[in-house]
């Protein structure tokens, strides 16, 4: 950050101290009566125009702009300060402080807001009006933004969908959830990928949480062995290739089921967990599948291919159509 860019940053301190040091001095020299000559050059009635019951002045107009101006740099400084406070919560999950933060920032607004509005002279009655427009815009035109907003705030106050968990959506996409906005929650995918999810979805469809209440995950392997195997042998050596491998928890611990007899093998699965989901199932899955290809040469366990024997018969005479048997004396006669 450039010196100019840091000395105009309004959260710097010498930029506080001057905005404050100028309000002040405003302040004292309106009530000194040093700028009534401005205002009233500023309120002059050949400068002022009538709309409906308010009358707007030059004066009024750059009185509103430093006061709304003013309160939203107050309400800046206000609201970073309980956002830095709510952070030093250790022992309030990230999901409740972003949910704390968020709702005393809109509060502190709104607060300056009303406050800004009163000072400025604006009746706060017309606000009804403004917020029956607002209504009638949000029933036809901003229906999904206020969905996802919504949305955005039940996600955070469930906590069913949080940072750095792991997501699966009805559509297939999946990935770690790095951010959760008012619009939408950005997913990371394994390739790289970063997809902006609307929070509506999060609500309203289908979603895999794999990392929801613990982060471990099962890692499933089919195989066929040939007929003529030994059986026994076959699951006790699945079950312990899987328990020889690093990632592999002892409980759940490792299982391997007999799932039935096809045309060509005889099919197991094989069941095991690693602890930490988030690492990735593929390695270790591929790793205990090289495993068992080793044990299986090493005990002679053959992993048998579809195949099919075709075996021919010879067609009685009578059932041979008659063009075949006209054809055949034929030929013994020649």
């Amino acid at each position: 950050m450039s010196v100019t860019s840091e000395f105009l940053h309004p959260r710097s301190l010498l930029a506080k101290v001057l905005i404050v040091s100028f309000l002040i001095f405003l302040s004292w020299a309106g009530y000194q009566g040093h700028l009534l000559p401005i205002r009233n050059f500023l309120s002059d009635e050949r400068l002022t125009l009538e709309f409906m019951e308010y009358s707007i002045s030059p004066y009024t107009v750059l009185k509103g702009l430093l006061i709304i101006i003013g309160f939203f740099w107050i309400s800046s400084l206000v609201s970073a300060q309980v956002e830095k406070r709510i952070s030093s919560f250790t022992r309030m999950r990230v999901s409740n402080r972003e949910l704390l933060s968020k709702a005393a920032t809109l509060m502190i607004y709104f607060i300056f807001f009303v406050a800004a509005l009163d000072m400025i002279g604006i009746d706060l009655k017309a606000l009804t009006v403004l917020g029956g427009a607002v209504g009638i815009g949000i029933g036809f035109g901003l229906q999904k933004i206020t969905s996802n907003f919504i949305s955005g705030i039940i996600l955070l106050a469930e906590k069913s969908v949080e940072v750095d968990d792991l997501i699966e959506l009805s559509d297939g996409t999946q990935g770690f959830v790095r951010h959760t906005g008012a619009r939408y929650s950005l997913v990371e995918t394994f390739d790289g990928k970063e997809v902006m999810v609307p929070n509506e979805d999060f609500i309203t469809a289908r979603v895999i949480n794999w990392t929801l209440t613990n982060k471990h995950g099962r890692v499933e392997i089919t195989i066929g062995v040939a007929y003529g195997a030994d059986l026994d042998l076959v699951r006790d050596l699945l079950v312990q290739t899987a328990k020889e491998h690093e990632r592999c928890i002892e409980s759940p611990e490792p299982v391997c089921y007999l799932d039935g007899f096809g045309d060509s093998s005889i099919n197991f699965t094989l069941h095991f967990w690693v602890a930490d989901v988030t690492e990735g199932r593929r390695g270790p899955k591929s790793d205990v599948q090289f495993s068992i290809w080793r044990k299986f040469a090493e005990n002679h366990i053959e992993i048998p291919f579809p195949q099919r024997d075709l075996h021919l018969k010879t067609v009685p005479e009578s059932l041979q159509p008659k063009a075949a048997r006209d054809n055949d004396v034929g030929k013994d006669n020649t």
